[in-house]
């Protein structure tokens, strides 16, 4: 037999299998694409295994775990399913079909038998009709006097503040937690993890035999939960029982004595974790209070250690992975030389700490040796600014380190004494099938102490065996950062797990086995991989898009914003060194240029009305104790940091150690500063420029030049995204393909002179859709900018255009668009795994050609084709979630907007189409990281 790892080399050319007395080969051998040479001679009785069966083309739901069905998707993203979009189908009766079949086609007989049963039913229903009239509900009225109860009105209850439409019609499984007397709905991902201090109610939603919805309600109660929250989940079970119409009882349920039935609800097992998540009526739950701790990431085996450490920058070492635990949010710091494998199993690692313990609600980021972020130097009790300036870390980690051997005690009860005798460990390896629910046991690891409790352990045990860590704990000399924690089973923490071989093991993957195999023995593999739930957040797909700011709102911003602006000064990096700006030069910016921006802002504060009490004299007050009371105003310095695309960072730099120091000692600590980057500025800075902002190619002392020695001609456009704030006049290339009748351009042709005098002419092209504010603007800025005796100024509207220097600086005439029509639809989003979890976020209306990242994926929509652009460094994984979300946008689409049907299209960077470029203002060559 040839073995089947064999089939997994890709690279194979040629593979001699002659003279073997081969039986058959693995089925793989047909997957070998590359394989161009098999000899197979001298195999007298081998059979050819059969060519596997092409993939069903059928789009599957199932992709890495996650339901991409559109209707799931708007489901968990919050919004509504459209009316239109096909429900799941009732489960059809195997049963019944196989009785239909055996019966076969009905014959004439039958048919005719059919029709006059109805006949006969149709009369007999006629003369009971007229025999007597029934009252309005159907039934004949009973001689039987009522009951007292019978006779009550039953009140007109509301249930939709409890319960929404879509509880109990769709077959799975729903709970809610009783919090403030109400219940609340949970995410799936905690299913089957109750809290003791908490109840909860479950729902089980099933099709009967006939295809009819049947429910099955239970309502748990917690040993630790209070009085209010116990009532209130038996009240609203019944409530959801009425909600629903259904027939069936509610089921108490409590903890540790639940039922087979309860228990059969949950395909894993059912876990208790100490307190209260939710709050009560009488009692208030305090939030958990998470210690900040840093962990050390090396190889255990197969798996993982995570050794605790001083959380300082001194425990930093560049050759390994550290994770950073907040709490709330993990940051796992890879060093510049940290081996991948462990990076992958410390970010597994640290997903699992955040799907088992904080309740998939903790944010997962990632942080690289030299690109940490701010909030990750506030994790370890630094400010940015000294993070940022602290030394690399040093290499101290020893390249044999071993951590302290841990230590395994079961805590007894002796003769009058208690006894801590040491573990036998079997083959020196702590296995976690040495704990026994009956007791009590110890584990220390030196940096940590954990207390393991036995669920059938007695109390006195417990007991004596917090009494014994302390004293135990104390014995040594540990670390400040050692702690004491409480283990109980069923709920024991990964970093205590970790200690143990073999136990819930990160990557547990045999590559041995395939999935054939497995199937072999019995698993059901479907039912497994519905187990590993992935957390996606596909929302922003399904939100509206956001929608132009109205001119009259912009203008009014602009007002207030330029009204509160005392003054602005302006410099620039010419030499090293920031010099200031001229001001002829005020609003104009060069995409290989720094700029800094001094901008103090008076923002005055309202006085409070003070009303006069009766009979007071409001003349009597003295005129100087009233002016000294009036409010003086707020005065606030911000200092704008501008960078163009082609710029260095060296400016930055320059500012952070020369200028930015000067400004902190001016004015302390109002001063803000902001760095900003080129089409990436805030609405507040744009508006000082009043709509007149420039951005050139180039710097400003240098002259391009043609390669003969001429004068380049230079062509500008007027775009605004997303409001009239947002207005930018970007140089472009020269091409008349990127005209379009709803912009407006500015065309600059020089002359060629003997002399340096810049003479030439300057052509305002105005589209013939352009709106009329665009047009007296692009107006007034050819006037200031090309304010000179040697320069000529011509307007001309779309068609009016001479054919001897407009046509011949753009090139010739081209076919260019006459309409704008994608700007009212575009959109982009970013798809992302950065957090630990597949994300796709929407870009402001504003985005521009940076936004798309060399390690994402972006989603462009501009009405009438959807763009998969794919970075560089991109992650296969990332692709194909990427596709099947830009799938499930499209079907979105087409049910919103069904006049405009989109089609899919793949692009790659420095391969885009103009229908993708001419979605993003001033695009041009990608910038060059060195």
């Amino acid at each position: 037999m040839v073995p089947e790892g064999l089939c997994r080399c890709g690279a194979l050319k040629q593979l001699n299998l002659s003279c073997n007395r081969l039986i058959t080969l693995p089925d793989a051998i047909h997957l070998l694409e590359g394989l161009d040479q098999l000899d197979l001679r001298n195999n007298p009785e081998l059979v050819m295994p059969p060519k596997p069966s092409e993939a069903s083309k059928a789009t599957s739901l199932e992709f890495y775990n996650i339901d991409f069905s559109l209707q799931t998707q708007l489901r968990l993203a919050g919004a509504a399913v459209p009316p239109s979009m096909p429900t799941s189908a009732t489960p059809k009766d195997s049963t019944a079909r196989k009785i239909r079949l055996r019966r076969g086609p009905r014959s004439e007989g039958d048919q005719d038998a059919a029709k006059v049963l109805k006949g006969m039913k149709d009369v007999a229903k006629d003369k009971d009709n007229e025999a007597g009239a029934l009252p309005e509900d159907g039934k004949p009225e009973s001689l039987k006097p009522k009951r007292w109860d019978e006779s009550l009105e039953k009140p007109q209850l509301d249930y939709s503040k409890f319960f929404e439409k879509d509880d109990g019609q769709l077959p799975g499984l729903t709970i809610w937690e009783i919090e403030n007397f109400l219940p609340n709905k949970i995410e799936e991902v905690v299913h089957g993890k109750f809290y003791e201090g908490d109840c909860y109610i479950v729902l089980k939603t099933k099709f009967d035999d006939l295809g009819l919805l049947d429910w099955e309600i239970f309502f748990w109660i917690g040993n630790e939960a209070t009085l209010d929250k116990r009532a209130c989940a038996a009240i609203h079970a019944v409530n959801l029982r009425n909600f629903l119409g259904a027939r069936c009882r509610t089921i108490r349920e409590e903890q540790g004595d639940e039922s087979e039935e309860f228990l059969a609800l949950f395909e894993t097992e059912v876990i208790y974790i100490e307190g209260g998540r939710t709050a009560t009526g009488f009692y208030t739950i305090e939030e958990m209070i998470h210690i900040t701790r840093l962990y050390l990431v090396h190889a255990y085996g197969a798996t993982i250690h995570l050794e605790p450490v001083a959380p300082v920058v001194a425990s930093l070492d560049p050759r390994h992975a550290f994770v950073l635990d907040l709490g709330t949010h993990i940051y796992i710091w890879l060093g510049e030389r940290s081996k991948n494998t462990l990076n992958s199993k410390a970010r597994l690692m640290a997903e699992k700490i955040s799907k088992t313990e904080r309740k998939n609600k903790c944010e997962i980021q990632l942080e690289r040796q030299g690109e940490e972020s701010p909030e990750f130097w506030l994790g370890l009790e630094m400010s940015p600014e000294e993070g940022a300036a602290a030394e690399a870390p040093k290499e101290h980690v020893p390249d044999d380190y071993q951590p302290v051997q841990p230590r395994l005690y079961q805590v007894q009860l002796g003769m009058g004494y208690l006894e801590l005798p040491q573990v036998e460990l079997p083959e020196q390896k702590l296995c976690h099938t040495l704990l026994n629910s009956k007791h009590v046991y110890i584990l220390d690891c030196y940096t940590d102490l954990f207390v393991w409790f036995g669920k059938k352990s007695t109390r006195l045990v417990r007991a004596a065996a917090v009494k014994l860590s302390r004293e135990l704990f104390n014995m040594m000399d540990r670390p400040e950062y050692a702690l004491v924690m409480r283990v109980p089973e069923g709920n024991e923490m990964q970093i205590f797990r970790t200690k143990f071989a073999g136990w819930d093991e990160v990557m547990a993957v045999d590559f041995t086995r395939t999935a054939k195999s497995v199937a072999k023995t019995g698993a059901n593999l479907t039912q497994w991989a519905r187990q590993q739930e992935t957390r996606t957040d596909l929302a922003a797909l399904f939100m509206p898009r956001q929608s132009a700011m109205p001119l009259a709102e912009a203008e009014q911003l602009e007002e207030e914003w330029n009204y509160d602006l005392e003054m602005m000064e302006a410099f620039v990096l010419e030499n090293k060194k920031f010099v200031r700006l001229p001001e002829e030069e005020l609003g104009r910016f060069y995409t290989g240029e720094c700029y800094v921006f001094l901008c103090r802002y008076c923002i005055p504060i309202e006085e409070p009305e003070n009303g006069t009490e009766d009979g007071a004299n409001p003349a009597a007050d003295d005129s100087k104790s009233s002016a000294n009371n009036q409010p003086e105003d707020e005065i606030q310095c911000v200092v704008y940091f501008w960078q163009g695309r082609n710029a260095g960072n060296m400016g930055w730099l320059t500012f952070t150690f020369t200028l930015q120091k000067k400004f902190k000692a001016m004015f302390g600590e109002e001063l803000e500063v902001v760095r900003i980057f080129q089409q990436q500025e805030n609405l507040k800075f744009m508006s000082h420029f009043k709509r007149k902002f420039i951005i050139h190619t180039g710097k400003r002392k240098d002259k391009a030049l043609m390669p003969k020695g001429k004068a380049p001609v230079e062509f500008f456009h007027l775009r605004s995204n997303g409001g009239a704030l947002t207005t930018r006049l970007i140089q472009i290339n020269p091409d008349a393909v990127h005209l379009n009748s709803a912009f407006c351009y500015i065309l600059h042709v020089p002359f060629e002179t003997e002399d340096d005098s810049q003479s030439g002419i300057v052509y305002v092209w105005i589209g013939s859709k352009s709106c009329n504010e665009e047009a007296k603007l692009v107006q007034d800025i050819a006037e200031q900018m090309f304010n000179s005796p040697w320069v000529s100024l011509q307007i001309l509207n779309e068609g009016d255009e001479p054919e001897n220097f407009f046509w011949v600086a753009l090139g010739g005439r081209k076919t260019y668009d006459t309409d704008a029509e994608y700007m009212d639809y575009t959109r982009l989003f970013r798809c992302s795994n950065e957090r630990g979890y597949y994300t796709v976020a929407e870009k402001c209306a504003d985005f521009c050609q940076d936004d798309l990242a060399d390690d994402d994926i972006m989603i462009l929509d501009n009405g009438e084709h959807v763009f998969l652009w794919m970075g560089p460094r991109c992650s296969e994984v990332e692709v194909k979630l990427a596709y099947k979300s830009a799938q499930v946008y499209i079907q979105h689409m087409r049910i919103k907007q069904p006049e405009r049907p989109r089609k899919l299209f793949l692009t790659m960077k420095n391969k885009e189409s103009r229908r993708f470029t001419k979605c993003f203002h001033g695009w041009s060559a990608f910038k060059v990281y060195l």
